[in-house]
């Protein structure tokens, strides 16, 4: 295998990367970029693997969600915490209901940028280049919007960071307390049936932890009572952004991409021969690769030696987003493949993209069954093969959207419109993503029978 550098990934081939008109710009941003802050540190990068590696061994579950793809025009403190605030009620779930500790990676603070199935789009007649995501142009159907601005990764970070900071504050600083149970319920998200279920959980919780203290177990004296620990990710697609920001670490003179815990390659960057997976072989972050219906086992294979040749638990997270109907098919091939060869990798489901399709109104939405019963597909198959489904990738929200249609608080084709919000994909709103923790939770109890 050739020797890696960070920028190595510039002599393989690429896909999915914008063309910047001005070069002399690109290189004064990315040399701009280069000296600023790290978005996270090494050692928590390490910890996030240490915790992965728990998932691998079927001692904890991954729960990874957040935006499609974050955008500048609503990033606020209040978007922020509320999809915080959802993931926090999901764990709860899964953790006690399911009866496993959760480890909890947001699609938060630098989830920027987004592959495309085409390079352009057609509206009325008129072709412009795809939106790939607020990092490289904007969302606006005009020819001036849709020109890659370098510009764009400086107000990236600037984004990323304030969300960082944030989600630290959240974590530590008593959002996450579990006496807080009860605030986590977000003030639409309280009609349904799951939020019914999910109010009754919180009270056995809180009757729990006043019997705690009673035998002297307090959040004050035991820190994961009131913080959590929480992770970022996002996909590396954008590789002039990533190159900026991976550093060496002082402690262990290793390389890392510091911005973010966690980092993956997409469906449609996978090649073994190209520029991603070269540019994410040689950092030491927690990585994922996605695996789709295309995805042939032997390639996997490939992939899981020349991403993680050292064979590490928690370091390589397999994503599958097969479509609800097909998982029996396709996940069987890749767990015999990777089991044969004795591979360490945490299994996880990505119910979303398999399952999107557009509405008679002609949104892009994604039913709720589906997503469910991928997500029962993906377990079933899991349990036959005698291994372990540790995770799920959600894009989802904390905002009280109508995207997606379904679930037990119904969203019908004609909601669709009254709440439309993402720039991208349909994402789950909060009802929507409890009622699949509740399903998650159901599972994880069946797998330990």
């Amino acid at each position: 295998m050739s020797i890696w550098s960070p920028s190595s990934w510039q002599n393989k081939p690429i896909l999915q990367q914008p063309t910047y008109q001005n070069k002399a710009e690109l290189d004064r941003v990315l040399a701009e970029l280069k000296h600023y802050p790290p978005l996270v540190f090494a050692g928590e990068a390490r910890s996030l693997k240490n915790q992965l590696a728990n998932v691998a061994n079927g001692e904890a579950f991954l729960l990874q969600g957040g935006d499609c793809a974050e955008s500048f025009s609503e990033f606020h403190a209040d978007n922020i915490r509320d999809t915080f605030k959802a993931l926090m009620q999901m764990a709860v779930v899964m953790t006690y209901a399911g009866g496993l500790p959760v480890v909890k990676v947001g699609r938060l603070g630098g989830q920027f940028a987004k592959p495309r199935s085409s390079n352009t789009e057609t509206i009325d007649g008129v072709e412009l280049d795809s939106y790939r995501g607020d990092i490289i142009n904007g969302v606006e159907f005009t020819k001036e919007a849709r020109v890659p601005d370098p510009e764009r990764m400086i107000k990236a970070y600037n984004q990323a960071s304030a969300t960082q900071n944030l989600l630290r504050a959240f974590a530590s600083g008593g959002l996450a307390d579990l006496h807080q149970v009860h605030k986590w319920t977000l003030d639409f998200a309280h009609q349904g049936e799951v939020s019914k279920k999910y109010e009754a959980l919180a009270q056995e919780i809180g009757k729990s932890l006043t019997f705690m203290e009673a035998c002297g177990i307090t959040s004050k004296t035991y820190r994961t009572l009131r913080e959590t620990d929480f992770f970022t990710s996002h996909e590396a697609l954008l590789l002039p952004y990533e190159e900026a920001f991976t550093r060496k670490d002082s402690i262990t003179d290793e390389w890392y991409d510091t911005s973010a815990h966690m980092l993956w390659i997409g469906d449609r960057t996978r090649q073994l021969d190209g520029a991603h997976v070269e540019f994410l072989r040689g950092v030491k972050n927690p990585i994922g690769v996605k695996a789709g219906p295309t995805m042939d086992p032997e390639d996997l294979v490939k992939l899981c030696n020349t991403l993680n040749p050292e064979n590490e638990a928690g370091r390589l997270n397999v994503i599958v987003r097969m479509g609800a109907g097909k998982v029996g098919d396709g996940l069987p091939p890749l767990i015999k493949a990777v089991e044969r060869e004795g591979l360490k990798v945490v299994w996880s489901c990505d119910p979303m993209h398999g399952n999107t399709i557009k509405s008679s109104n002609n949104y892009k939405t994604r039913p709720v069954d589906a997503i469910l019963t991928e997500m029962k597909e993906f377990f079933q198959v899991h349990k036959a093969e005698g291994t372990f489904g540790g995770g799920v990738h959600l894009e989802m929200t904390g905002k009280n959207v109508t995207e997606c249609i379904g679930g037990s608080f119904t969203v019908t084709e004609e909601d669709l419109s009254s709440r439309y919000h993402t720039h991208c994909d349909p994402r789950l709103n909060a009802d929507q993503s409890l009622e699949l923790a509740f399903l998650i939770a159901d599972s994880l109890k069946e797998a330990k029978r």
